[in-house]
């Protein structure tokens, strides 16, 4: 091979080599976004519904959260609820400091005394004796416990005792403990919730379905509940309330009252279906 052949020769191969390192890189190939996985009972409750034929997604809810409040603003001294504790109507649940009430009582006893004493001593000034003074006439006696300050006495006695009972709190109804707001030792205000109870007796299921669906949910209809947590046991309700509106998706509330159970609690999703 002559000389000028062979430097055309690798003149062409060094271009070529550049070529392809200036070339750009093959992209990757697209990430993939892995899928999430679903935990056992997600998965479970998803073969249910395909089997079934479950058409809606509920939430069990509570028919009534009372709050439980002081009518006295007093130290708090016995406060044992803890969240999720389960009461009964009537069971004391907390209990305030009787020191202050106790002190103004036994103020308020020696006032009545000393009252009484004056109102003794109005009517024997008018002539009546010590062991005659009931014998005087009605409005007689009525003044004279007017102006000797002997009702005002009582009527304060009577309200004080009255409100030692306000130191004992007691459960309003039958539930569990859904939430804490106050702590051993701090002040009880009244309008100021110590706690909140949760009637777990009294629950129902709320959901949505379709507007061409609506016929099969009439209200007494039976329903079928499974909750997702408990996948394998399926509760009966009666579909109890049903809203007069039809959202703009196309949807209708309807609330299932719904018997109470050990597993079923409050916030709880469920899957609700007809009934055979």
């Amino acid at each position: 091979m002559n000389r000028p052949l062979l430097l055309i020769t690798l003149a062409a191969a060094l271009t070529a080599c550049q070529s392809r390192s200036s070339a750009p890189a093959a992209e990757p190939a697209a990430q993939q976004t892995p899928a999430v996985e679903q935990t056992a009972p997600e998965q479970n409750l998803q073969r249910t519904i395909a089997a079934e034929g479950f058409s809606s997604k509920g939430t069990i809810q509570a028919v009534t959260e009372v709050p439980v409040y002081s009518r006295i603003s007093e130290q708090i001294v016995s406060f044992d609820l803890v969240l999720g504790q389960r009461v009964r109507k009537g069971e004391v649940v907390v209990r305030l400091s009787q020191d202050v009430l106790n002190d103004k009582i036994a103020r308020n006893k020696a006032e009545l005394e000393k009252a009484e004493y004056q109102y003794q001593a109005i009517l024997m000034g008018q002539g009546y004796k010590r062991q005659e003074l009931e014998n005087a006439p009605e409005e007689i006696k009525r003044q004279a416990r007017i102006n000797s300050g002997y009702n005002t006495a009582q009527a304060s006695l009577r309200q004080l005792e009255h409100e030692l009972s306000y130191c004992t709190i007691t459960a309003p109804l039958t539930g569990a403990v859904s939430r804490i707001e106050a702590t051993l030792y701090s002040a009880a205000t009244p309008g100021v919730p110590l706690f909140y109870i949760v009637d777990t007796e009294h629950l129902k299921v709320c959901f949505d379905v379709l507007e061409n669906e609506l016929q099969k949910f009439q209200q007494g209809a039976r329903i079928q509940v499974i909750s997702v947590a408990y996948p394998s046991e399926v509760h009966e309700a009666v579909v109890s309330a049903i809203s007069p509106v039809v959202e703009k998706n196309g949807m209708v509330h309807l609330e299932a009252t719904l018997p109470p159970h050990p597993h079923l609690m409050p916030g709880m999703t469920a899957i609700v279906t007809k009934a055979d």
